[in-house]
């Protein structure tokens, strides 16, 4: 049990009530509340209410149009996904021809590295973080193999110092005033999916483009859930998912970033298709592309409108609400779990292994755990407790307090139930 009392979380929810309103919270299968504590987001953001109905009106427009839908709907497919660009342009600090919504993020991967990953003499290496997800490990090394590269000597993986649970910024840019010029591409994480470390992403994008590398961001734990400023911040290119903190949905479209100065760019090598051409065009049927100078020259098939309009009607709830306002609710409630999280892990086998600077991080608490499995311990949590947390085996629980739809009581509640479930050291 915490010594901070129940009645202060709800004291904190009242004043700061967030927009919990908007979305449908699962019901709990254990505990004595009604409606689970979903820290999830991380993994897999909750359904905004809005989404079912407007999703309906797309499928009726099939019904009642059929291939007429594609100019007279009330949301035309033909430029349908034209209505996501702007919200995601906004969420990211793009501007609008830099930006797209198309495929899932390793599709978009693979796609950007076409253009993007072009080893030549010496400079072959691809550099990422030890802990970048699995899926960006395996393109990378199969990025690599295709260029007929062997994948073990090409991909850098830097890890924290012994001791360590984050990679820090200063080890990075070490790496690149040494090394740079053996590199061609940096393809770090903006937020760890495992630590939930934010990487300082202008000052490694600003050593890398000075080491003569190009760099990339996987964006997958950041996009929505951290500010961002990409133009402005000079990176080259990145991707993101939608089905985290964007709420679209599993599987969700993801997105991209290629910074205008790319983007006229006609000696960079790029896989073309249906969608990659002037839209005023389009239907000449001409057999040679002619792609616009934007991030629209990167899509390749013709969008799937039933999986954009989740997408549409989240970005235009972030747009509503503002990513300033919720990472100022993100570090206000990050803030009050760390303080309950001290008090529980103070004498249990947890241990909290996020930066504790609010700078250094989103709204993700990793916490390794001394006993057991994660996978076991966050079973417990649901059943027992209504409390869905994430498990990242061998021993890492995430917690992610996501500022649109978590309650200051959903973490009381989470530092209650892990008081209850894990013993105190002896």
């Amino acid at each position: 049990m915490t010594n901070i009392p129940e009645a202060e979380a709800h004291r904190l929810d009242a004043a700061d009530p967030g927009y919990r309103a908007r979305f449908h919270i699962p019901p709990a299968e254990g505990g004595r509340y009604p409606e689970v504590a979903y820290l999830a987001g991380n993994s897999l953001g909750l359904q905004p209410r809005a989404t079912r109905d407007e999703l309906l009106a797309d499928l009726d427009a099939w019904r009642t149009l059929g291939v007429e839908g594609h100019l007279e709907a009330e949301r035309p497919w033909l430029p349908y996904h034209e209505l996501l660009t702007g919200p995601a342009a906004r969420l990211v600090g793009a501007r609008p021809e830099e930006t797209v919504v198309m495929n899932s993020l390793t599709v978009n991967l693979h796609l950007l590295m076409v253009s993007f990953y072009r080893p030549s003499g010496a400079r072959t290496r691809i550099v990422v973080e030890d802990t970048t997800f699995p899926s960006d490990s395996y393109a990378v090394r199969s990025q690599a193999r295709f260029h007929g590269l062997d994948p073990d000597d090409t991909v850098v993986r830097l890890r924290p110092r012994p001791g360590e649970e984050n990679l820090r910024t200063a080890d990075v840019l070490d790496y690149l005033a040494r090394d740079g010029d053996r590199v061609a591409l940096v393809l770090l994480g903006g937020v760890n999916y495992l630590t939930g470390e934010l990487m300082d992403i202008p000052a490694v994008t600003a050593a890398a483009r000075a080491a003569g590398a190009v760099v990339g961001w996987d964006l997958a734990h950041a996009a929505g859930n951290v500010p961002l400023a990409l133009h402005d911040w000079d990176v080259d290119f990145a991707a993101w998912c939608s089905y985290k903190y964007l709420n679209s949905g599993p599987g969700a479209l993801g997105g991209v970033f290629i910074h205008s100065r790319h983007l006229g760019d006609r000696s960079l090598p790029r896989f073309e298709g249906w969608w990659s051409t002037d839209p005023a065009t389009r239907f000449e049927m001409t057999p040679v592309c002619r792609p616009l100078p934007t991030a629209d020259a990167w899509q390749v098939s013709n969008p799937p409108i039933f999986a954009m309009g989740p997408v549409r009607t989240s970005l235009e709830l972030f747009d509503s609400v503002g990513m300033t306002a919720l990472r100022e609710r993100s570090v206000r409630l990050t803030g009050f779990l760390e303080r309950l999280l001290d008090e529980v892990t103070a004498d249990r086998p947890l241990t909290v292994v996020t930066p504790r600077d609010p700078d250094r991080r989103g709204c993700q608490l990793s916490v390794r755990i001394g006993r057991g499995s994660a996978a076991d311990l966050t079973k417990r949590l649901r059943h027992e407790h209504g409390v869905i947390a994430d498990a990242r085996e061998p021993d890492i629980v995430r917690f992610a307090p996501v500022p649109l739809y978590s309650t200051y009581h959903d973490c009381w509640r989470v530092a209650d139930a892990l008081a209850a479930t894990v013993a105190e050291e002896g």
